[in-house]
């Protein structure tokens, strides 16, 4: 590959330049490992419709609510969910609007 002429040496060039660093693309691609998972996609489209409890959930996709529990706990390490305490009930809900877009063009897409 060390003899390799580009055909466009301009376009290879401004692609270097703007390439994102490697710690940036390994964490774009921890990302889409979360989405990875149909389970974690259930949780997350229950929750775009609504804030809900582990009850809600678990009752709603007819899981365990300590599946739903162990789920919630990597999409909030993701930072794709967040929580509220209301009394003794904690809801959650999708962390911000990027969550709720990615969701959407990702469904988007796969309806085409």
């Amino acid at each position: 590959m060390d003899d390799y002429q580009p055909i466009n040496p301009k376009a290879v060039q401004e692609l270097f330049e703007c390439m994102p660093n490697e710690e940036i693309l390994y964490d774009l691609a921890d990302l889409f490992r979360v989405f990875g998972d149909s389970t974690r996609i259930k949780i997350m489209y229950a929750l775009f419709e609504s804030e809900l409890c582990v009850g809600d959930i678990a009752e709603a996709l007819g899981m365990t609510q300590s599946s739903v529990s162990h789920q919630l706990r990597v999409l909030k390490d993701n930072k794709l969910v967040k929580f509220r305490r209301d009394g003794k009930q904690i809801i959650y809900s999708l962390d911000d609007d990027h969550v709720r877009s990615i969701l959407s063009l990702g469904m988007e897409h796969v309806e085409e």
